[in-house]
């Protein structure tokens, strides 16, 4: 498993060095234009939220692009940030013992990546890798659980939707244990 230092911040994680080719143009952090809050509010993962929760979640926020093949975060990393996907498709694997890779599941449009954001002590639990060229929201966790430990009602909203997303991953990983045990147990 991957592990690195218990970073506090919402800085990129060592190795981030390309950054500014994912980060889309005019798309950083901070209060942005209507068109961009109103692509936010219609993400699936926030339907239902008040509009003012949408905008706190928001000022948060950037768009960023992953190339086919290239890490999102890597098992063990600090969990600082959270996805929503836009467009493409990635895959959810975990690391054997013997440093092979199992995929738990493939995500895409409307999909949450990074759950472990919102629970300590904040390292990812899964890798994430981009199958395809893969457009995302990406959302600075840090600020967002300040934001949550001061409006709790914006807490709730997220955890809500957090415990869906953590449901659906224990699923995915029980159906791919069981395929697994499966697949040892049948003879060649």
């Amino acid at each position: 498993m991957n592990t690195r230092s218990n970073e506090t911040t919402d800085a990129d994680p060592p190795g981030e060095d390309n950054r500014e080719k994912r980060v889309l143009p005019g798309h950083e952090c901070g209060p942005l234009d209507a068109n961009f809050r109103s692509l936010v509010a219609k993400q699936p993962f926030f339907a239902g939220m008040k509009p003012q929760q949408i905008a706190t979640v928001t000022d948060s926020a950037l768009m960023m692009q992953f190339e086919a093949g290239e890490w999102i975060f890597l098992e063990g990393d600090f969990a600082n940030r959270f996805y929503l996907i836009l467009e493409g498709e990635v895959v959810l694997e975990t690391e054997a013992d013997e440093g092979a890779r199992i995929p738990i599941q493939v995500v895409g449009p409307g999909d949450d990546l990074g759950w472990s954001w919102f629970f300590a002590p904040y390292h990812f639990h899964f890798s994430a890798r981009a199958i395809e060229r893969t457009r995302v929201l990406c959302f600075y966790a840090t600020r967002l659980r300040d934001q949550c430990e001061q409006d709790h009602e914006l807490g709730y909203e997220l955890v809500k939707r957090i415990a869906e997303v953590t449901l659906s991953r224990l699923q995915a990983t029980r159906k791919q244990l069981l395929k697994n045990i499966v697949a040892t147990q049948i003879p060649a």
